[in-house]
């Protein structure tokens, strides 16, 4: 089921890195929907799920050791927390918290090998949070050891990590590529002073700039920034500006996120004044401002909101046919199954999704247990296997080849989404997208509206919580 075709020769292939902005398609089938880093997405996972099922998968993926695994570690702390941030953290001033947060990481390593057995060869890392970085050099140190112990590093693998400029020196970023890390992503958000003040993130250009710089001199293959447009206290002028900056400092990739003011589900988010936030044809304006900016820069458009040179990786992948998304957002090849560590980390391994425990307390206290520390998951079946193909098809290539889907999961794909393709007819109409036989092609006027696309073959979205707790989709 999971195996891969041949990258496809389609003539009929729309150019990748193409984007056109029409607010008039985007008024129209616009809103808000899942960001599809999964299929199902994780609001679906159920709170009942045995974590049994998970060891059970866990005991499966020790007899294939050769197929692709990735690991990703949460790290939680913050020791300021910035107001727009949507992410599981926990502020703290107190350094030593992450000791203990690190004695349950190595448990709940070593708890995972003892399941699937030493040695599996991973091809993927990364270290998101919270701040990564808050833990000490000498932890991350304490930490390699343990998943050296337990897994074989894969020389040609990716291996990324998020850094809070704020909290590293061009020394540490020396560190952190002497332990084997090759990918690094720098948060910016935005170098306007006033919009710094507002979201509580004070970070200058220079220092910034400097670890780009080091990340550079010191050998990690790609350099991600991120950006957020909407944000309180934005202007063209001010944007303009931290646009002009970032691109003299030439990153490999940009994520360029819209911010979106949830505060019924973030508390940071109630300390915003709202009356600060740029009304929506403010943020119109500053996308499309963004956008025209790295075309002329040379970034090409890879979906969602991420942009990369055109001999990036992730877009040589792109133009290859083998983009992949994950939890983490894009990488270059297939990362397979994805075993997750620490508070809330979510694992995709064989058919079952899993999540940790979201509270430091309730994840300390299973891992001590000597338990899987689960709280909820689900195990997918044969539908969400080929749902989940053509939505990562749709959100990675921008089109669904029914040659393809057809070949892996035994369908008609036309017959099998009569209904979806039905209510996609609009759309069709419209211009933003090709319905034709040998499948649906994503036009470059509707690739803001990809994920519109791919919410038409969610068949979860019917019993979904309310749209107020989705981004908007542009």
């Amino acid at each position: 089921m999971h195996d891969r075709p041949p990258p496809r020769t389609d003539t009929r292939q729309v150019g990748y890195g193409e984007l056109e902005i029409d607010h008039d398609l985007i008024e129209r089938f616009g809103g808000r929907g899942p960001r599809y880093t999964s299929y199902p997405t994780a609001d679906r996972f159920q709170g009942g799920f045995d974590p049994a099922e998970y060891l059970h998968a866990l005991l499966e993926r020790g007899a294939r050791p050769t197929a692709a695994l990735g690991l990703y570690f949460h790290i939680p702390f913050c020791k300021t927390i910035c107001y727009y941030c949507g992410c599981n953290k926990i502020g703290t001033k107190h350094q030593e918290r992450s000791a203990e947060y690190l004695a349950a990481l190595a448990t709940e390593i070593r708890l995972v090998g003892s399941l699937m057995g030493r040695g599996q060869r991973i091809s993927h890392l990364h270290f998101g949070g919270g701040t990564p970085t808050f833990m000490l050099d000498s932890e991350f140190v304490e930490l390699f050891d343990e998943i050296r112990q337990q897994f074989a590093f894969d020389p040609e693998g990716e291996y990324s990590i998020e850094v809070d400029p704020r909290t590293v020196t061009p020394e540490r970023i020396r560190t952190l590529r002497d332990l084997g890390l090759n990918r690094i992503s720098l948060g910016i958000q935005d170098f306007d002073p006033a919009v710094q003040r507002a979201v509580n993130r004070i970070q200058s250009y220079e220092d910034t700039r400097a670890l780009i710089d080091a990340s550079r001199e010191c050998g990690f293959a790609s350099v991600n920034v991120d950006l957020i447009y909407g944000l309180p206290r934005q202007t063209l002028d001010g944007f303009e500006r931290t646009l002009a900056l970032t691109i003299a400092a030439r990153p490999d990739r940009v994520a360029l996120y819209q911010y979106a003011h949830l505060p019924q589900l973030f508390k940071p988010q109630r300390r915003i004044d709202e009356a600060a936030i740029p009304p929506a044809t403010l943020r119109a304006q500053l996308f499309d401002l963004a956008v025209r900016r790295f075309r002329e820069a040379g970034y090409l458009y890879l979906g969602l909101d991420h942009f990369a040179r055109a001999d990036d990786e992730l877009a040589v992948a792109q133009r290859e046919g083998r983009l992949h998304r994950n939890f983490q957002g894009y990488c270059s090849h297939d990362a397979g199954d994805l075993i997750a560590f620490g508070v809330s980390a979510i694992s995709a391994v064989g058919s079952v999704y899993a999540q940790n425990e979201k509270t430091l307390d309730a994840y300390y206290r299973r891992v001590q247990a000597g338990e899987l520390p689960i709280a909820k998951g689900l195990r997918l079946v044969f539908d969400d296997f080929v749902r989940r193909d053509l939505v990562q098809s749709l959100m990675c290539n921008f089109r669904i080849w029914w040659p393809e889907i057809e070949a892996r999961h035994g369908i008609r794909g036309p017959e099998y989404f009569r209904d979806e393709l039905a209510r996609l007819a609009p759309m069709h109409d419209a211009g933003a997208i090709r319905i034709d036989d040998n499948g649906l092609t994503v036009l470059p006027r509707g690739r803001l509206l990809v994920r519109a696309v791919a919410m038409a073959f969610d068949r979860y979205l019917s019993t979904a919580p309310a749209a107020g707790t989705y981004s908007r989709i542009a």
